[in-house]
């Protein structure tokens, strides 16, 4: 009962807190932000260059082949005279580079 009572022993003093939480964020920055930045980038690229035939999937999971890009929407064929239109922002990727990411 009397350690719980004791004041605490001579701690970290103030710049070592701000070296460790510094490190932290770097830490984190490395590990999870940038990465992050760097997945969006390589989307947004792949939403720009996206042409007529090519074979995407949906965040949802629709796949399907592009028959029309519009400025913000773009006009699948999920089936044969099946077509539906979706926001392009919401083209995930195209489905061959998915089958290899699967693997």
């Amino acid at each position: 009962m009397n350690v719980m009572l004791q004041a605490p022993a001579a701690g970290m003093d103030s710049s070592m807190m701000w070296i460790m939480l510094i490190l932290m964020f770097v830490i984190m920055y490395f590990f999870m932000i940038r990465p992050q930045n760097k997945k969006q980038k390589e989307i947004a690229e792949f939403r720009r260059t996206l042409q007529v035939n090519q074979q995407v999937i949906t965040a949802g999971g629709i796949h399907g082949t592009v028959k029309e890009i519009n400025d913000n929407d773009v006009i699948l064929e999920i089936d044969r005279n099946v077509r539906v239109k979706v926001d392009k922002n919401s083209i995930f990727a195209a489905a061959a580079d998915a089958n290899t990411q699967a693997k």
